[in-house]
């Protein structure tokens, strides 16, 4: 299904912008999506992100974590994502990463939560300090996004109560 641009960018504000991500992979997921963003328009990401969940299937952790150098090669040649080697390589070596952190805490969403909550300084050193291709947009994006922090939403917007209600991290 062919989206137009204000298609794209109404479903994620008002269905999956600042909304909590309980599932790992679709956490990481949101992670890769910010992470290729990176001197790029959000709408190029958002007309890409299924062909991103194929490529990257389906943002399983544990088989992204095991790409070999075919795959990364495929992904290379993947007109239907962004093609950019550090990001790829970003996105292997994070899963890699996060498999780390799941061993010692549970899951990546634990690690979060863990570190919650802090400043987006704090959490831009803490992210820079585990994972790759992270600097302070990218983590900035991703913990809003995902309701670690909170500006996803005004207080005035329709959305925002439909967040609240999901009880985002944000809300102490």
């Amino acid at each position: 299904m062919i989206m137009d641009e204000n298609n794209v960018h109404r479903i994620y504000h008002d269905q999956f912008y600042g909304f909590p991500i309980e599932d790992d992979n679709e956490l990481f997921g949101r992670l890769i999506l910010e992470i290729n963003q990176a001197g790029l328009s959000w709408t190029t990401i958002l007309n890409k992100q299924e062909n991103f969940r194929k490529a990257y299937k389906n943002w399983n952790i544990q088989k992204i974590a095991s790409f070999k150098e075919k795959d990364f090669e495929r992904l290379m040649n993947d007109a239907g994502i962004i093609r950019n080697r550090l990001k790829i390589n970003a996105a292997i070596e994070n899963a890699k990463t996060v498999l780390q952190l799941q061993k010692e805490y549970g899951s990546f969403k634990k690690w979060i939560e863990h570190h919650h909550p802090k400043t987006k300084e704090e959490w831009v050193k803490i992210f820079k300090n585990t994972f790759r291709f992270t600097g302070g947009e990218i983590v900035n994006e991703f913990l809003m996004s995902t309701g670690y922090l909170q500006g996803a939403h005004i207080t005035s917007c329709p959305v925002f109560k439909k967040v609240l209600k999901m009880k985002p991290s944000f809300v102490l």
